[in-house]
């Protein structure tokens, strides 16, 4: 435990900051799956305490396994480290509200994103066949 206060202690005003909301999103992602700190890691194969200190900012998370937890979460590595699409992959002018919406679906628990999704490929394969 020490080497991880002390490595936080000797961390970048900036890396500091980083580090606390990039652990403010895992723990968001995580509990919009309805996932607690162990289930999330016994599933990524590390400790709770891990997560713990992942998830309050005060480790430093590897990319392969920042990459495994995103997929875990239904996220992406860019969303979970708060990387906007580049400018290129976006459209100019307002977010649609299509997109708004997707976003908000993103938050929400697991079994609620199933159920929207099942409704809406039942509204859209009844559009095909009619």
């Amino acid at each position: 435990m020490a080497t991880i206060y002390q490595w936080t202690d000797n961390m970048p005003p900036k890396d500091k900051h980083f580090y606390q909301e990039l652990g403010q999103r895992i723990a968001q992602h995580r509990k919009s799956q309805e996932l607690t700190q162990t289930q999330l890691a016994d599933i990524l194969g590390i400790s709770q305490q891990t997560m713990a200190h992942y998830e309050g900012g005060h480790l430093r998370i590897s990319v392969e396994l920042l990459t495994a937890l995103a997929k875990v979460v239904s996220t992406s590595v860019e969303e979970m480290i708060g990387e906007q699409i580049a400018a290129k992959n976006k459209k100019r002018g307002p977010t649609s509200a299509l997109q708004r919406q997707i976003e908000e679906i993103k938050l929400m628990p697991r079994s609620k994103q199933k159920f929207i999704t099942d409704m809406l490929d039942a509204f859209i394969k009844q559009q095909q066949s009619a």
